[in-house]
């Protein structure tokens, strides 16, 4: 069998698989808001179901486009997810990512709490005061605090992006989210994963300003 290789150039290989994503969604039109998000977690992953599966709550692309203009900073339950966020593109405008799991204040207050390290990690991040993005990839328990903080009052998310992957309390941790009146991107169902998180904070940023630096 013969196996024939695209002769594409390293620049242009990232816009060839979007020529691809786009050919095999056919005719299906995408909300246009919504569209380099649910093609960037599509050639993330080379999984089409995000294209059924992302829920967006009224407006949440441009809240969240906003925010990350106005200085808000990201808050992810792994140091994967923070290692794929682009920092020097959510600088240009004032704001950082944090992860807090590994941090020796939040392995005793999980200790001490008997809850989860995410869990811990949400409560520190809440105590910063300043305006968070929550990107959520791995850990049911750190949507449920989130889920927990908005009902108490006591956390305001600007945005919170609700992809675990898994199968404890992952499909319920991801519908309570969708109950609030937070601005939220969800993948509906078992799938997500860090990578889904880092690439929607991503693709938020890359629809403010493309560039790669």
């Amino acid at each position: 069998m013969k196996i024939e290789l695209e002769n594409v150039l390293p620049m242009d290989i990232e816009k060839r698989s979007f020529e691809i994503i786009t050919q095999e969604l056919g005719d299906r039109k995408l909300d246009p808001e919504q569209e380099l998000i649910i093609k960037r977690c599509i050639h993330t992953s080379a999984d089409f179901e995000y294209a059924d599966s992302l829920c967006f709550s009224e407006n949440v692309v441009r809240k969240a486009m906003e925010a990350l203009k106005n200085g808000a900073s990201i808050v992810t339950d792994t140091q994967m997810a923070k290692a794929g966020i682009n920092k020097r593109a959510l600088a240009r405008y004032g704001g950082e990512v944090y992860c807090f799991v590994a941090d020796e204040d939040v392995v005793q207050a999980a200790k001490a709490n008997g809850t989860t390290r995410s869990t811990a990690n949400i409560d520190k991040a809440a105590a910063m005061g300043k305006p968070l993005i929550f990107a959520i990839g791995n850990a049911p328990t750190a949507l449920i605090r989130i889920y927990e903080l908005v009902e108490e009052g006591k956390l305001k998310p600007e945005l919170v992006i609700g992809v675990p992957v898994g199968f404890v309390n992952v499909v319920q941790s991801k519908e309570l989210i969708m109950k609030t009146d937070v601005p939220y991107i969800v993948a509906r169902g078992r799938k997500g994963g860090s990578n889904i998180a880092a690439c929607i904070c991503n693709a938020l940023l890359y629809k403010i300003d493309n560039r790669r630096d």
